[in-house]
């Protein structure tokens, strides 16, 4: 008598998911239980005179007190970084709205809340712009990042892109609610940060290269594209009036319940190749897209682009097609930052 295999298979998977929830409850319980240590440290110190030296002295003591009965993990810096955590997270709040979805979670005593694990909030605690520093944290809950990932989107400076084709008011938001999808132009990206193809070790390539490079890697080009994205197919033929075509890359989004698709272009962007998109567009839009789904938006992805050609080209009115160019490298952050200043003064210079 053989037991189907497909039986054994979820109850493994029960099993896993109950181990992976355990695991993630201890975690967070360890966050908020760093936290309180980091407080008692903080103002043990504030009672003594002298803070500075008694500082020094009582993370010493406490490390190897916490060692001797506990083991490894509580190293002199382990410890600091406790008492930094109560510092940074003692007087932050993150946006109610966003803090309201997790009504099971335990606050500290000015109401906050974490989602997170320890190694996540060591990253996000170095964040220094308040606003900067939510965004991360909200985005990296709402898409269940790894701190691996969450590593590589701040690095990719996800925050700067996205705030940077927004306006002031949108850019607040962000740090309130992380982003959120509402329209055609909430999903576009630009420049969108593609270094985990590995181009530059290739000579010379083509789209076709291109291409294949983001299949091999689609979980993380999926990554890059940001919420709500499903992958439909590569190189989707149609015909009309027996002419054949063939889009690169198709997706579709959940959230704003349309296709999205990508034509990929390795040299400089031309007018003919907004023309071409807008074919595209129009016989999705005409053809496939169902009734009650939304109108489908295009993306160019290129090397690089002369916006005045775009604008040119496009209608005043436009909001499906976009044109975006595609880094190959990790971005400067700092030039980036730098960019976002200016882009917020230029807001209230308008105002």
């Amino acid at each position: 008598m053989q037991i189907d295999d497909k039986f054994l298979k979820e109850i493994s998977d029960i099993l896993m998911a109950a181990r992976a929830n355990a695991k993630r409850a201890v975690n967070l319980s360890m966050v908020y239980g760093y936290y309180e240590v980091g407080r008692k440290i903080y103002v043990e110190e504030q009672n003594e005179e002298g803070r500075a030296v008694y500082g020094k002295y009582i993370i010493k003591e406490v490390s190897k007190y916490l060692t001797e009965i506990m083991g490894r993990g509580y190293s002199v810096t382990n410890v600091k970084q406790m008492r930094q955590f109560y510092q940074v997270y003692s007087t932050d709040s993150i946006g109610q709205k966003f803090s309201d979805q997790f009504p099971n979670l335990p606050t500290i005593s000015t109401g906050r809340k974490f989602f997170l694990s320890w190694s996540h909030y060591l990253l996000l605690m170095r964040i220094k712009n308040v606003d900067e520093r939510h965004f991360y944290e909200i985005e990296a809950v709402k898409n269940n990042w790894s701190l691996d990932e969450l590593k590589r989107q701040y690095n990719s400076a996800l925050y700067e892109r996205i705030a940077l084709s927004t306006n002031k008011e949108e850019v607040y938001r962000l740090a309130l609610e992380g982003q959120v999808i509402d329209n055609p132009m909430d999903i576009v990206k630009d420049p969108y940060i593609l270094e985990f193809l590995n181009l530059p070790e290739l000579p010379e390539y083509s789209e076709s290269d291109l291409e294949s490079r983001i299949i091999s890697h689609l979980e993380r080009f999926l990554l890059e594209l940001g919420t709500g994205f499903a992958f439909i197919g590569r190189q989707v033929r149609f015909t009309y009036e027996e002419d054949h075509f063939k889009v690169d890359l198709v997706f579709y989004n959940r959230l704003l319940r349309c296709f999205v698709l990508f034509d990929l272009k390795i040299g400089k962007l031309t007018h003919q190749d907004i023309g071409q998109m807008q074919m595209y567009v129009h016989y999705y839009d005409r053809q496939v897209k169902l009734a009650d789904e939304n109108k489908t938006i295009g993306i160019l992805l290129c090397r690089d682009k002369n916006d005045a050609v775009v604008q040119m080209t496009l209608p005043e009115d436009n909001d499906q097609i976009f044109a975006s160019k595609y880094e190959e490298v990790l971005p400067s952050k700092e030039e980036l930052r730098k960019l976002l200043e200016e882009h917020l003064a230029e807001e209230d210079e308008t105002e």
